[in-house]
């Protein structure tokens, strides 16, 4: 069934380890339906929000709510998927086998149904009928794009994206980001993107926002960081990218 998104809300978000003080009194509001992406450079604290929007962090103060509900809270109303930077797919499994391993494992469904449900995810990321390939013979892209039919395949709300262009190429950089955009029609759930990749994120976003040694610095459209004030914005886009000004 087609799903509508899941609103995300942070608020007074801390964490640290240790003496190193993460994240710094975050706040922020995603939309339902929104694609959403978190820049800056490494060491900002993007992917520690990433987990803890997920759950795999715990903060030491403030709260994160999904759809208006604390994260903690059992059960949820919402479902929720990540992508990793490394793909994590097994190497033991075909294509099909990692996708569907979620549904076997928690017997979601049928079994014919489970293998419907393989070949339509692979149909929407543009890989239809690869589903016996082993994962040692795919390309980086393609690896990338399974483990986004992976994420499909528990039916999410919310979709979460950690640098998902490490190690791509341009081209399959921009392939990559037309899947992700022709996810917005075709499933409708909410994505936030972290990633240090400027043109990716300008791109395909609704919304970006900017961090900087733990806090998040400026919010805005891709035109409004484009012509951001801001001197942590102004640093990013001119060390990162050339020519932006003129596009």
């Amino acid at each position: 069934m087609q799903r509508r998104g899941a609103s995300v809300r942070i608020e007074k978000l801390n964490k640290s380890f240790g003496i190193n003080h993460v994240l710094k009194d975050i706040d922020l509001d995603v939309s339902a339906g929104e694609t959403f992406s978190i820049i800056g450079p490494s060491g900002t604290g993007k992917s520690i929000l990433l987990r803890h929007v997920i759950g795999l962090e715990k903060p030491d103060s403030g709260r994160i709510l999904i759809n208006g509900e604390p994260l903690d809270k059992a059960p949820r109303s919402y479902r929720s998927s990540m992508v990793f930077q490394s793909s994590a797919l097994f190497n033991s499994l075909t294509v099909g086998e990692n996708i569907g391993l979620w549904l076997r494992e928690h017997r979601i469904c049928p079994e014919s149904r489970t293998v419907e449900i393989i070949s339509e995810k692979l149909a929407i990321v543009g890989l239809e009928g690869k589903e016996d390939l082993k994962t040692a013979e795919l390309s980086g892209g393609m690896k990338k794009r399974v483990a986004i039919a992976r994420s499909l395949a528990m039916d999410p709300d919310l979709v979460l994206f950690d640098e998902p262009t490490a190690e791509l190429d341009p081209v399959t950089t921009d392939e990559l980001a037309e899947t992700i955009i022709s996810l917005r029609g075709r499933v409708g759930n909410t994505t936030i993107i972290v990633t240090h990749d400027l043109n990716f994120a300008l791109y395909l976003s609704d919304r970006i926002a900017m961090m900087h040694e733990g806090r998040i610095v400026a919010i805005g459209t891709p035109p409004e960081i484009k012509a951001s004030d801001n001197p942590f914005v102004k640093s990013f886009i001119r060390t990162t990218t050339k020519g932006i000004y003129g596009q």
